[in-house]
């Protein structure tokens, strides 16, 4: 609960949901992601972890590699996030919603003195509406780009900020039994507190234009769990799915606290 008596959310956009499953980010879904914060803000504080800057670049460039694959990913990243951060700031702004850039590296976690300047600056920006967009320092750290679309980030971040829910938007609606994907009839697995279960469900699947998949999703929210935060998993690609889930009007997977 921040200091206005509103719930706090840290919400998870994957690249896939940002770009609907294309080659190209949606302006359309970050219009619709405004629209629902803008719905939303007297009763939530928002703060966003926000992957798809490597996306973005995908689309004005083409660099070389000469083999060095991690490298060639940093530099999008770094040609990118100016541009996801335009795109962001101009369709929340059309809708009166100020937003702010911060970018963190996984070292950040581990400084006690990183930590408290993170929790401060945030609350910060929170306490004068600005809200939060937060993508992994791509061009100084490898582990988004290695270790699974910013998972882990968001449950890192909601940990520190003891936020009241993270919400992880993919392009599934929340973790499928294992047996229900063997059959081609997909079962969302409604509520779970056991995580070593929902691991042994979870499909070793690596989406297509994300570098994570289930197994890390699963990751964060035992992060979160470990932090007494409950996590939605959704489905980002439907409009207005965090409205739906608060209003128990979709399908999706809730992690709740032992």
């Amino acid at each position: 609960m921040g200091k206005s008596g509103k719930k706090r959310i840290l919400l998870k956009i994957g690249t896939n949901v940002l770009t609907k499953e294309t080659d190209n980010i949606s302006r359309g879904k970050i219009e619709d992601i405004a629209k629902q914060i803008a719905h939303l803000k007297d009763d939530y504080e928002f703060v966003i972890v926000s992957s798809g800057a490597i996306a973005v670049a995908k689309q004005f460039v083409k660099l070389e590699s000469n083999g060095k694959e991690i490298s060639v990913k940093q530099a999008l990243a770094s040609i990118g996030q100016p541009h996801l951060m335009r795109i962001y700031q101009e369709c929340f702004r059309e809708l009166g919603l100020l937003t702010s850039q911060c970018l963190l590296s996984y070292s950040d976690f581990e400084k006690e003195q990183s930590k408290i300047n993170i929790v401060s600056t945030i609350n910060i920006l929170v306490e004068n509406s600005y809200i939060p967009i937060i993508n992994e320092n791509d061009t100084v750290a490898t582990d988004e780009i290695k270790f699974g679309d910013n998972d882990k980030l968001s449950a890192l971040t909601a940990a520190l900020l003891h936020v009241d829910l993270l919400i992880i938007a993919t392009n599934t609606n929340g973790i499928y039994t294992k047996e229900s994907i063997h059959h081609n009839n997909v079962k969302t697995i409604l509520e779970a507190a056991d995580i070593q279960s929902l691991k042994g469900e979870a499909e070793k699947s690596v989406s297509l234009r994300g570098t994570g998949g289930m197994t890390t999703k699963i990751e964060a929210a035992e992060i979160a769990q470990n932090a007494h935060i409950e996590t939605w998993i959704l489905n980002g690609l439907n409009d207005h799915f965090i409205l739906d889930a608060i209003q128990h009007k979709s399908v999706f997977t809730k992690i709740t606290v032992k």
